[in-house]
């Protein structure tokens, strides 16, 4: 049998997002999937510290996380890119200047700096654990690295956001909460090729399943793309194939159907 490498995101895709846990046909394609010798990782726009949990409890050895820029080979974290710190920076500055809260993530972890309580006026409280450090004094410079922001803006603003925010414009924005905007890498499949030239792998070789559009980015064309049935109308219209809903066993199905087990 052919080696394939298989990519998953988390979210919607191997878990219910309805408790949040791994979907039980889900795991069991995983688990074949690795006795038929394939190369199984997960890849997810959550922060490594934030996916490391999930990736242990299932099982994996391999992940792309941190949206693309974060790769665990074997278990070892063996990249963690933050992003361009003066486009980061840059908007930083502009969204203190035009009003909004803004919350920093400069290191792998659950905690966040911020100036003052704006943000938690504006947009509440941050809808994941979080550490919040509040500084008077605080600036991104002290450290100069920014790994994520989140910047409370709510998504009715999306279709003016470069006119509201023109320095989000090369940073990867997503709208996970609607209260408020989640500045993060947005390049699963730049992931995916690093990952691949880690490991020696085929580009041609490879099969993602995502369900929402920031899966979008992953599939590309010289993937095998599958999306789930219950995922975002766009990326069923860039797949290869559509699974059924990750329920009602779409993950394991399309490994059957496709003789990777």
């Amino acid at each position: 049998m052919e080696k394939k490498y298989f990519f998953f995101d988390i979210d919607g895709t191997l878990t219910d997002r309805n408790t949040g846990k791994i979907v039980p046909s889900a795991a069991l394609a995983l688990s074949k999937l690795r006795d038929a010798g394939h190369f199984v990782a997960i890849n997810t726009g959550r922060a490594h510290y934030k996916a490391r949990k999930f990736f242990e409890e299932n099982g994996f050895d391999n992940m792309v996380c941190n949206g693309g820029k974060a790769i665990v080979i074997d278990k070892m974290l063996v990249e963690n890119s933050p992003l361009v710190y003066e486009n980061a920076l840059r908007l930083y500055y502009e969204a203190l200047e035009k009003g909004y809260g803004v919350l920093v993530a400069d290191e792998d972890s659950e905690l966040v700096r911020t100036r003052d309580f704006r943000f938690y006026d504006q947009a509440g409280i941050r809808k994941e654990p979080t550490t919040y450090v509040i500084d008077k004094n605080y600036t991104p410079e002290e450290k100069g690295i920014i790994y994520k922001m989140y910047i409370s803006i709510p998504q009715t603003c999306e279709k003016d956001i470069l006119k509201i925010l023109p320095a989000s414009e090369p940073l990867g924005r997503l709208w996970f909460e609607p209260e408020y905007l989640l500045i993060q890498q947005d390049c699963k499949r730049e992931g995916i090729l690093r990952c691949l030239e880690l490991v020696g792998g085929d580009k041609k070789s490879v099969v993602v399943f995502g369900d929402d559009i920031n899966d979008l980015d992953m599939f590309a064309p010289d993937f095998y793309k599958v999306a789930m049935g219950n995922g975002h109308d766009a990326l069923k219209a860039a797949a290869d194939e559509i699974a059924p809903a990750n329920v009602d066993d779409g993950i394991y199905k399309v490994c059957q159907k496709n003789g990777w087990f």
